[in-house]
Parts: structure tokens; sequence; C-alpha cells
């Protein structure tokens, strides 16, 4: 069940036999989420930071007049708020986008964890490091990039993450979105969301059917979204 997070973690440094027991040891309940469902509730306390084991979730917070911004996505194999552990109170919520297997890390086993297994804290540090990176490229692509240099960013950004756990078939993912929660995604109108896709197809840089995503020219792809996987700290060395 928590092969994806070994996988996650796995990618930055080597984990051991008895950190990955410690991290088994620290789960707990396990939970299923349908899409729409709040996985963790904005301005809640939570006493565990869940692991998505499968599904997509995303970040997001709620303007006072009811509009939605989403700040990342989460894939199989992330916590969607291991912050939490430390910063105690949620500031943004997570939704369900497809339905969602996660399980919980008790805030009290992560902090044995902390004053037990300085490398494996090291590399959940790393993973909250990582979290913020995605975040700031998600503002570099709001701000300044066309949209659709915004998408093909999205794209391969998923691609990579998803490939990572082994959650891709050859150049292709599943993307259980519909156009109109992409459109949200990226902060579009639904019509613009499908020009933009429809700009993607045409360049012969995509297919998308059945929310089935295939990249056909990987390369270009990366040129249009001015792609640096730099951000996702994925070269495997000592942490």
């Amino acid at each position: 069940m928590l092969e994806s997070l070994f996988l996650n973690l796995g990618q930055h440094d080597a984990l051991s036999d008895e950190e990955k027991g410690l991290l088994s040891g620290a789960m707990s309940v396990e939970k299923y989420f349908v899409t729409g469902e709040d996985i963790v509730q904005e301005g809640s306390r939570p006493t565990s930071s869940t692991l998505i084991v499968d599904g997509l979730a995303a970040r997001y917070k709620v303007l006072e007049d009811g509009g939605r911004q989403f700040t990342s996505l989460q894939v199989a194999g992330d916590f969607v708020d291991l912050h939490a552990f430390l910063l105690k109170t949620m500031d943004h919520g997570i939704i369900a986008l497809s339905p969602c297997h996660v399980v919980a890390a008790d805030h009290g086993k992560l902090r044995a964890i902390t004053e037990q297994a300085p490398h494996l804290t090291r590399l959940l540090w790393l993973d909250t490091l990582v979290d913020g990176a995605i975040h700031r490229e998600w503002i570099v692509a709001m701000g300044r990039r066309s949209k659709t240099s915004h998408l093909a960013h999205l794209i391969c950004e998923l691609f990579v993450r998803l490939q990572v756990v082994k959650k891709t078939h050859g150049m292709s993912f599943h993307l259980p979105l519909s156009q109109a929660v992409l459109a949200d995604v990226l902060g579009l109108s639904v019509v613009h969301m499908n020009r933009v896709i429809g700009t993607l197809r045409r360049m012969n840089v995509i297919s998308w059917v059945n929310h089935m995503v295939a990249i056909l020219d990987w390369e270009r792809l990366v040129a249009i979204a001015e792609f640096d996987p730099t951000y996702l700290s994925m070269k495997n060395e000592p942490r």
C-alpha cells in the first residue's frame, strides 16, 4: 500500500528497510473519498497527515466571493498535508478530484520518527520543500506563461511525477478531470480551456481521449512548456 510513498521518497535518496518499517508503523486509518469531497478542510487542526495511495487531489483556497483557486495537484505517493504536523492549523483545503484512497500517518508517530531517524526525517522535510517548489512553479505559470505553455507545463509535471510512482503507461497517463475542473486548475473559462487543448493537439504534441493523455512529442512539449524538472529535486543523492 505504501509502495508509491517509497518510490516518491526513494527518488531522492535510498530508503532502508528499517525506514520503510518506520513509515509503515506510522500509518493508521485508511479512508476513501469520492470526487468533490474534502480530504482536509481549511481551518481544521489535523492530528495526522494524509498520504494519497491512489487518486488525484488538489490544494485550494476559496475567496470571499466563492471563487476557488487551485495551487497544486497531488498524486499517489504524496502527503497532502505533511506540513500540518508542524503548522497545526490548515490554511487551505485539500479536495479529491477523483475517487481517492488515502491513509493517515499519526502525528505522534511522525514526531517519534523525527527523534529516532534523522535521515528519514530529512527525506520527509525534502518532501515539503518540493511541495513549495511546485507552488512557485505554479505562480510563475499563472503569472507569466501563455496558457498553452501553462497547460504544456502541467502535462510535463504530471507525467514526470506519475512516472516516478509507476502510474504511467509508456508516454501516456490517466488524467481523470473534466474540462471544467481543468479550466479551474488553470484559471480559464471552459471555452478557453477547449481552445488551449486544441492548440496542443494541432501542434501534434499530445492526444487526449477519454481522460487519457498521450505525449506524442516529448521534446517539443518540453520546449513549449519551458519545462525544467530541477524544481522536483529528482536527482538521487545523499540527503
